[in-house]
Parts: structure tokens; C-alpha cells; sequence
């Protein structure tokens, strides 16, 4: 493991990252504004997991693999970008669907529920090439080969990135949730929060289609 003053110094550099906005900390916030808090927070932890997906693979070799391959790298984005605009035109869809039953006195569908969140955080984060990019490029540089143990070395430190990253996504669907709460009673700018939750998850993915493979 490395020294006290080395894992500090990665700690502070982790949470420095953690807190700078990111397509993470957009899609957490757009589906707690889409969903409410509960859901928001259900899809912090399934990126939380999908980010030790990355971890464990970039321990055993299988990240870089992925992004030493021009063809892996593209085929696992743009799986990813679908997903992500798909789910958005979703949410969208919904919105509006919602919206017309409401007026026309039909029942109101119910929002995904966490335990979809859950599964779409993950699949959101397991299926982003960028997050395994993240990974390789930022932990190796607080690894002491010379202590041994190097894989268990990085899926510590990833374990710590992945914990900072998940407790400040928390803290986004809180946020997000509690202003969702606070338009509860204007239907119309619940429908507007959903529209524009489902816009930024289609531009996430649309971003995510347009990222460039990592050159060493």
C-alpha cells in the first residue's frame, strides 16, 4: 500500500476530482430531477458499482486491452451513447406521455423506482470507456510497484476514487431531489424538469459518441 503522506496526497487529489462536475454528476442529477431523490440516489450507487467494474478490470489488464483496441474502444462507446440516449428519449417521452394522461384525467405512470435507477446506473457506468480511461491514466500514478501487490494496490485506490465519487453523487441527488420536491406542486414545471432531465441525458450520450480513444 502506499505511505501515509502518498495515500493524503491521493486522497486530496480524488476528492478534488470527485467534486469537479461531470458527466456523472449530470446524469445523477438529471435522474433525480426526473425520478426524485430516491431514485437519484439508487442510480449513485449503480455508478458507484459500475465504476469498480472499471477498477477490477483495469487491475487485471482488461481496461487497457479495451482501449489499445480501436475497435473495442468504439464499439463499447457507442453501446454506451445508445444506452444513455436511449434512456433519456425515455424519460422525455414519459414526460410528455405523463403530461397528456394528467390532463386527459388518465392514471399518471409511476417513476422507473430504484431498483431500475440501480440497474442503469450501473449498466450508464460500466458501459463508459471514458471512466476506464479515467482510471488507467490517474491511479497508476499513486501505485509502489515496489511494494508489490500492484493490482491490489490500484483496486484500493480505486476503491477510495469510487467512495468519493459515489458520496458527492449522493450528495447531487439530494440536492436535485429536493428542488423536484419543491416544484411538486406545479405539475407543469415537473413535466418541464422531466423534459429537461431526458435533453441532458441525450446530449451525455451524444458526447459520449463523439469521445476519442485515448493515445498513450
Amino acid at each position: 500500500m502506499p505511505d501515509p503522506g502518498q495515500l493524503a496526497l491521493y486522497f486530496l487529489a480524488a476528492l478534488a476530482l470527485a467534486i469537479t462536475p461531470g458527466p456523472g454528476i449530470f446524469y445523477v442529477a438529471a435522474r433525480s430531477l426526473a425520478g426524485g431523490r430516491a431514485e437519484g440516489v439508487a442510480s449513485s450507487f449503480g455508478t458507484g458499482l459500475g465504476g469498480m467494474v472499471h477498477v477490477l478490470a483495469g487491475s487485471l489488464g482488461v481496461s487497457a486491452l479495451v482501449l489499445a483496441s480501436a475497435e473495442l474502444f468504439t464499439a463499447l462507446k457507442l453501446i454506451g451513447a445508445a444506452y444513455l440516449v436511449w434512456v433519456g428519449f425515455r424519460t422525455f417521452q414519459s414526460a410528455r406521455r405523463d403530461a397528456s394522461a394528467a390532463l386527459d384525467g388518465g392514471d399518471v405512470a409511476s417513476p422507473v423506482g430504484p431498483p431500475r435507477a440501480f440497474r442503469e446506473g450501473i449498466l450508464v457506468e460500466a458501459l463508459n470507456p471514458k471512466t476506464a480511461a479515467f482510471f488507467l491514466a490517474f491511479i497508476p500514478q499513486f501505485v509502489n510497484p515496489d511494494q508489490g501487490h500492484v493490482a491490489l494496490q490500484f483496486v484500493w485506490l480505486g476503491f477510495i476514487s469510487v467512495t468519493l465519487n459515489t458520496l458527492v453523487d449522493i450528495a447531487v441527488a439530494v440536492a436535485a431531489g429536493s428542488i423536484r420536491n419543491g416544484a411538486a406542486a406545479h405539475p407543469s414545471l415537473i413535466r418541464r424538469l422531466r423534459e429537461a432531465s431526458g435533453g441532458a441525458m441525450i446530449a451525455l450520450g451524444i458526447g459520449l459518441s463523439l469521445a476519442k480513444r485515448p493515445t498513450a
